[in-house]
Parts: C-alpha cells; sequence; structure tokens
C-alpha cells in the first residue's frame, strides 16, 4: 500500500507537473471508485489547480474554485501521468483526469482489490479525513508515543489511522525494527528509552523514506512500491543489522516480518504456518 512517503512525494510531483492546468473533464472508469454526489465532479471543471495537499495516504487536488478532488489509492492503486491523454480504459482503471495543455492523470488499480477511492469536496467539508490521528512526524504524536498508556501492540498503535496517519503495514514492520521492539510489545509497557527510540524511528524510517521517494519520476506506476523497504516483505532475508534471517507473523490477509536477533531476544513468535511447532 502507498503510504505517507509515497502519497507526499507524489502530490509534489502533480503539483509541479500541473501547476496551473486548468481541469477539462474526467472519465469516471470504476463503477463504485466515486464516493461522493455533492458536490458533483461536474463541478470541478473549468477549474484551475491551485497547488495539492496531503493528509494521511489521501492527496487532494486543490482548486483555485475551493473545491477539492481527494483519491485514495488504498492496497494496490497506482498513478500514471499520462501526455497525452490516452483513450484506452486499462484493466483496473479507476478516474482518468484530463488537464489543459494535453495532460491527464489517470488512476487504477494495480492488484485484483477494487478499493481505490475518490471525492470530491466543498470548502470546509473533510469527507474521509474527519476523524483522522494526526500525522506520524507531528509533535502531537511524539508526546502520544512518550505519555499514553494504550494497552494495544505498537504494531497495531502505528496502522490505527484514528491514533496517528498516515504509517501502514510496510513503514510499521521498519519502524519497529529500526527501534529495537517487537512486532508484540504494547506501548503502555514500554520504558522511557524504549518510548524514545520509537519516536526516533518513527521519524528517521518516515524522513528517510520520503527523501527516497523524492527521487522518483513521473507518477506513481510500478508494480511493487517496497523495494526501499528495510525488512518488511523480505522474510528469510539476513536482517540488515545483524544478519540474523528475518522472521514473520502470517495472518489471512497480510504478514508481520521482524528479527528474532534485534526485536525479541532470540524468540520466533508464534505463527499460524507453525503455530503447532512454536508455543
Amino acid at each position: 500500500m502507498p503510504e505517507a512517503p509515497q502519497m507526499q512525494a507524489l502530490a509534489e510531483r502533480i503539483a509541479a507537473w500541473l501547476a496551473g492546468a486548468v481541469l477539462e473533464g474526467y472519465e469516471p472508469l470504476g463503477f463504485t471508485a466515486l464516493k461522493t454526489v455533492d458536490p458533483p465532479p461536474e463541478a470541478a471543471l473549468g477549474a484551475r489547480l491551485a497547488g495539492t495537499s496531503r493528509r494521511a495516504k489521501y492527496v487532494a487536488l486543490d482548486l483555485d474554485s475551493g473545491l477539492r478532488v481527494l483519491f485514495h489509492l488504498s492496497q494496490a492503486g497506482r498513478v500514471d501521468f499520462e501526455e497525452p491523454p490516452k483513450r484506452t480504459r486499462p484493466k483496473g482503471a479507476v478516474v482518468r483526469w484530463r488537464f489543459s495543455d494535453g495532460r491527464a492523470i489517470l488512476v487504477r488499480e494495480h492488484g485484483t482489490e477494487r478499493r481505490a477511492g475518490w471525492w470530491v469536496l466543498a470548502p470546509g467539508d473533510e469527507g474521509p479525513l474527519a476523524g483522522l490521528g494526526p500525522e506520524a512526524g507531528s509533535d502531537e504524536f511524539a508526546a502520544y508515543l512518550r505519555s499514553a498508556g494504550d494497552g494495544r501492540r505498537v504494531h497495531t498503535v502505528l496502522r490505527d489511522q484514528r491514533t496517528v496517519a498516515g504509517i501502514g503495514r510496510g513503514y510499521a514492520d521498519d519502524i519497529l525494527h529500526r527501534a529495537r521492539l517487537s512486532p508484540y510489545a504494547r506501548l503502555g509497557s514500554l520504558t522511557p528509552g524504549e518510548r524514545e527510540r520509537l519516536v526516533e524511528a518513527v521519524r528517521s524510517v518516515l524522513d528517510a523514506a520520503l527523501a527516497r521517494e523524492r527521487r522518483r519520476a513521473g507518477g506513481l506506476s510500478e508494480p511493487r512500491l517496497g523495494e526501499h523497504f528495510e525488512v518488511h516483505g523480505k522474510y528469510g532475508v539476513p536482517c540488515p543489522a545483524c544478519g540474523t534471517d528475518l522472521a514473520r507473523v502470517s495472518y489471512e490477509s497480510h504478514e508481520v516480518v521482524y528479527c528474532p536477533r534485534c526485536q525479541t531476544g532470540g524468540k520466533l513468535l508464534a505463527d499460524r504456518r507453525t503455530s503447532r511447532f512454536v508455543k
């Protein structure tokens, strides 16, 4: 899933590529992708792109009319820059926005899930942004990590968009690895030193990820976006810190990757693939 670093860098590239362009048309290519009815998409046509913004994993096209076109890529959404705009309807296509000077943005689903969506928001309407937690790198979230008695696992806390906005499974794995914390560690049970390591890891991992993403050109078209993760998705690969083979905890739809030596004191965590062997 594209997370805050990917979406922030994408918003910046869109702003640079379409600076001052006029939204001239749209093609709704996914039947259920548009999540709003009022204002209608037609109300946004003829407006000029004043800039872009990001909140959590959402990118907004901010128009000079005051309307915002918001989109979320969910698990496997991708974005193509088209110049000139194509007339095809690729597999998994969600929406194509056509701008002046022969440019277009195509949102599509790379995977089989059809969860990417878009919204047209009136001024003052937060839509799906309402209820999101603070941004991951904010002082507000740092204060929460340092003091909260939250009894949930830290991995769960990091992925809860109502608690902190913009982190998903990928960077949650990398953050806990950087902080040398078990995926099963509970926030309320951490020592002050462990909490401080967690605060530093959140900021350093996401800052480094954003710096890498800013080197990307064009849209966000690659089938796989996990090439820069340190441990996420790399089960069985040697740990970049100590060389121990990375382990995993498997769930029905995803897995959590960790280093047994760096994060769990040599202990393998119970996993549904190995639960009859590991207690």
